[in-house]
């Protein structure tokens, strides 16, 4: 039997425990909550059975889309109790034993796509679960190898599920948000551009290049034909802009190969840490778990 890889966009965690959090305890400087909830998030993938786990972060949350788009996502706005901690959840996922990636440069997006590709190239992987409910991952599923799992939602994207969700097959998805813009990442799309009609447009021609330059040479009907294709003429530079920024970079240097996800259980600066951020109970936790997969 093989191995099942678990990726895990460690920011969406770390987010996700920020705001579940009630509003006077998150607003706490020190408070570490999201950390904690994310560290123990981590640590219930792996009671559940995960071996093979690794976490991508925004290091900086700013990368190299803000050089090209001015109004792309940054750390404007975001809460700095929030902000402080992401270099203790690396310092906490290190000191557990999980391979962790805090992006600069890159995304940790874009990590999670280059993780995927490197492990989904090894015969000895049955499947890659791309732990992210973000859109932008959709692009990496491929059949029922490599698919996106939503924790929150228990949902599993499958290559047939991406279809049903975008009406567009996974190599479209950045030639979709290109289209119809992401308000997540901070980009707006085109003009009278909606969703059914990319997702109708995209089905025919799989990507923005392909699509003829007039709406008569269109080999599928959709309402405003006419205006549509004027739009995407006159909005050309710009579109392939937003197709740059919604395609995920792969650097296969971040990692070698799948055994380098093998969780192996804790270093001895995990109890240490633990109690820093008054989480002692996971550290016996994980300890345990440690200790029952090496008897």
């Amino acid at each position: 039997m093989g191995v099942t890889v678990h990726l895990v966009d460690g920011t969406y965690e770390l987010f996700r425990h920020h705001f579940g959090l009630p509003e006077d305890v998150r607003s706490k400087p020190g408070t570490n909550g999201a950390v904690r909830g994310a560290l123990w998030s981590i640590y219930y993938l792996l009671e559940q059975g995960a071996t093979h786990v690794g976490v991508a972060t925004d290091h900086v949350i700013e990368s190299f889309r803000n050089d090209l788009w001015p109004g792309y996502k940054s750390s404007a706005g975001v809460d700095p109790v929030l902000l402080a901690q992401f270099p203790l959840l690396e310092e906490g996922l290190q000191a557990m034993g999980v391979t962790v990636w805090p992006m600069v440069e890159l995304e940790a997006d874009d990590a999670l796509a280059s993780a995927a590709a490197v492990v989904a190239d090894d015969p000895e992987v049955d499947q890659v679960m791309i732990l992210t409910p973000d859109k932008d991952l959709g692009q990496c599923v491929r059949g029922s190898r490599v698919v996106q799992y939503d924790r929150r939602k228990r949902l599993v994207l499958d290559e047939a599920a991406v279809i049903d969700k975008f009406g567009v097959a996974p190599a479209s998805i950045p030639d979709y948000l290109a289209l119809v813009g992401d308000s997540a990442d901070g980009f707006p799309g085109l003009p009278g551009w909606g969703a059914k009609t990319a997702a109708a447009v995209l089905r025919r021609y799989g990507h923005i290049e392909d699509i003829p330059a007039s709406s008569g040479q269109w080999e599928v009907t959709v309402r405003g034909g006419i205006k549509l294709a004027m739009v995407l003429a006159a909005a050309s530079e710009a579109v392939a802009l937003f197709k740059d920024l919604a395609t995920l970079r792969t650097d296969r240097s971040l990692l070698q190969s799948t055994e380098q996800l093998r969780w192996k259980g804790p270093t001895v600066a995990f109890r240490a840490f633990c109690d820093e951020i008054d989480a002692g109970q996971l550290a016996e936790r994980v300890g345990a778990l440690a200790a029952a997969r090496s008897s």
